[in-house]
């Protein structure tokens, strides 16, 4: 039998064994979704950047404050809930989330409560403000709605909307036309026996303490300009113990109509430059006798904007935030009663606040709670207690 014979190798020959190459194990890569989340962080990065810096400074920047300062907290948490299937950039991308998370919620306003500034002793006055809805001239529900208000027995009330409105309805849409100027000082006086009745425009405030002064703006009289170029901001000096404390009853205008769209966009950019050019100009107004003004303040009312904490008043004023609570309080939900959505729009939750409360440095507040009414009216009233050192 022939054997086969495997020829020596030569010496110039490399004896080691050829083995066929092994294959490389490839880098591991970014799937989609990984992808997705690294570009989500990236612009929520880039819009908190944004907004933290244009709020209150880049009047085009108000359309995108009517997103809920909750959602700063939200976003961040729903993209770090993501981050652990991010595979290679996990660690990373839940470290840069934590750190957007913790910036959100600074914007948004969490923090602890305070306690109240200023001395505890002195004269404690109770005060009310409310956005009535119209005078509740849908509802009609006065009985109630007179009933829930002499429940509060307050010393100063700051009431809203104390006007009627006209409407027109092609479409089947309701669209505001024109404010209607009312006079319910009858039924106030025998509500309120005891106290003064001031009125300026739609402006209403209630005081069973003595009236130092009622510097008023003048109130054009040509048509419905009382409403439309009237001051949106009416301030009381009243006597509190042994000094002199100025209210302020505050109703800022809208800022943003969403559905402006439907007319265009020319006109939606019109309409929204003339609303937010009116706010800054009653803000400014605001603002000025603010800083002309010796006396001790509280302003409160609705200002239309969720972000009055990083807008502010100058002039030593200091945001008051609901006692109690670590959270943002909530006092607009996400579709009011006079909405053309649909009803199911109206169940959802309130999401932003637009009553706010301002008051000196050497004012303390020992109670303040944001709710009630919200049977009556599209905002929660605010139930406020300070104390005005002597």
């Amino acid at each position: 039998m022939d054997a086969t014979v495997t020829p020596a190798p030569r010496a110039d020959e490399d004896v080691t064994a050829q083995e066929p190459d092994a294959p490389q194990e490839a880098a591991p890569g970014w799937c989609w979704g990984t992808r997705l989340l690294v570009a989500g962080t990236a612009l929520w990065s880039v819009f908190l950047a944004l907004h933290v810096l244009l709020v209150g400074r880049w009047w085009p920047w108000h359309v995108f404050e009517i997103v809920p300062p909750l959602a700063l907290m939200a976003v961040p948490l729903l993209l770090l809930g993501l981050a652990p299937f991010a595979g290679p950039v996990r660690r990373w991308l839940s470290a840069v989330l934590v750190l957007l998370l913790l910036a959100g919620a600074d914007a948004a306003g969490v923090g602890w409560p305070s306690s109240g500034a200023g001395s505890t002793r002195g004269t404690q006055v109770k005060v009310f403000a409310w956005s009535t809805d119209y005078w509740q001239m849908a509802a009609g529900d006065k009985e109630a709605f007179y009933a829930f208000l002499r429940r509060q027995d307050a010393d100063v009330y700051l009431l809203h909307e104390y006007l009627n409105w006209n409407y027109t309805n092609p479409d089947e849409q309701k669209i505001c036309t024109s404010p209607v100027l009312i006079d319910d000082s009858a039924r106030l006086h025998a509500e309120f026996p005891g106290y003064r009745l001031l009125v300026q425009g739609e402006l209403l405030t209630l005081t069973r303490l003595p009236v130092v002064a009622a510097p008023r703006q003048r109130v054009p009289a040509t048509g419905d300009d009382w409403y439309w170029k009237g001051s949106k901001s009416q301030r009381t000096d009243i006597r509190v113990g042994r000094r002199t404390v100025s209210f302020y009853n505050v109703h800022l205008p809208i800022r943003f109509r969403p559905c402006d769209i439907r007319y265009g966009w020319g006109s939606f950019y019109r309409a929204s430059h003339d609303q937010a050019n009116w706010w800054l100009r009653e803000h400014r107004r605001l603002r000025a006798d603010l800083a002309g003004n010796s006396h001790p303040v509280v302003v409160a009312g609705d200002f239309n904007n969720a972000w009055m904490n990083r807008y502010g008043l100058g002039a030593g004023t200091r945001t008051q935030d609901p006692t109690g609570s670590l959270f943002p309080a909530l006092s607009w939900p996400a579709c009011e009663g006079s909405c053309s959505l649909p009803e199911s729009w109206r169940l959802l939750p309130r999401m932003w606040r637009f009553d706010w409360l301002f008051t000196s440095q050497d004012l303390a507040v020992p109670s303040y709670r944001l709710g009630g009414g919200e049977d009556l009216s599209d905002h929660s009233a605010q139930k406020i207690r300070l104390i005005v050192p002597d």
